[in-house]
């Protein structure tokens, strides 16, 4: 049993397969990452890691805390998301901090995928958050059929996710997607057969915990660089002249 050689062995054969697919196999390879962010499903940071050698990549994360309690073809739109936020570093033009353009909203739609600033049909296609959701019989649809089938999977899932994540999993329209594999569009807490029981922590406590709205949130520039301020502020790092966006929209 080797989970991380496993986990990113997965993660890494989506990638490859959705780059053939939806990109011409044009896209540069990337570390991809787990990082369990509050409010967020996944990220992309361009060249953001280095060798010894000085050659850089970008990252993809995604928060492995959707594993257990969202659909597998969920967490795939989450991945391609994240690729057309590549794509766009390297052959577009991005938006500023974190803002999703109409550029990389008109390639999501050409993919596959429609941009939503509330996940559902009828959302902003731009803007600092924006989900997506699949296009019935869009190209992403068409390739998920072929790929998650009941031989892929993501094998290890978060035991304890909060239930703010598994209540969105729950609502996902992906639950919903017809003619698609079973494996693809069920949600694993939901499986009578699952030997782990997933343990979704209590509404009473998410509850306590934010009585008492945050004085401070967190903003990060394109450099990277983090700084806590009050909410709704506006301001410019002096490195790279970006302005800071809050840490906390959806990627």
């Amino acid at each position: 049993m080797k989970p991380t050689t496993e986990t990113y062995a997965e993660l890494s054969w989506a990638y490859d397969a959705f780059n053939k697919s939806l990109f011409d196999g044009n896209l540069p390879n990337c570390l991809i990452t787990l990082q369990r962010e509050k409010h967020t499903c996944g990220y992309f940071s361009s060249g953001r890691f280095a060798n010894v050698e000085g050659k850089l990549t970008d990252e993809i994360a995604i928060n492995p805390s959707y594993f257990g309690v969202t659909p597998i073809i969920e967490i795939m739109q989450t991945l391609v998301h994240e690729m057309v936020h590549l794509w766009q570093f390297h052959f577009g033009t991005p938006g500023r901090g974190r803002y999703h353009n109409k550029e990389w909203a008109d390639k999501m739609e050409a993919i596959g995928l429609m941009p939503s600033s509330t996940g559902r049909p009828g959302g902003k296609k731009t803007g600092d958050r924006i989900a997506d959701y699949a296009i019935e019989n869009g190209l992403f649809l068409l390739v998920c059929k072929n790929l998650l089938t009941n031989s892929f999977k993501l094998s290890w899932y978060d035991r304890y996710p909060d239930v703010r994540v598994a209540n969105s999993g729950q609502s996902s329209l992906a639950c919903q997607l017809e003619d698609m594999p079973e494996s693809a569009t069920s949600i694993r807490a939901n499986q009578p057969n699952s030997q782990v029981q997933i343990q979704v922590a209590s509404t009473k406590n998410i509850q306590s915990n934010t009585k008492n709205k945050p004085t401070r949130v967190k903003y990060t520039c394109e450099c990277a660089i983090n700084i806590w301020a009050k909410p709704g502020i506006h301001v410019k790092c002096c490195e790279c002249n970006s302005e800071f966006t809050c840490s906390d929209d959806l990627e």
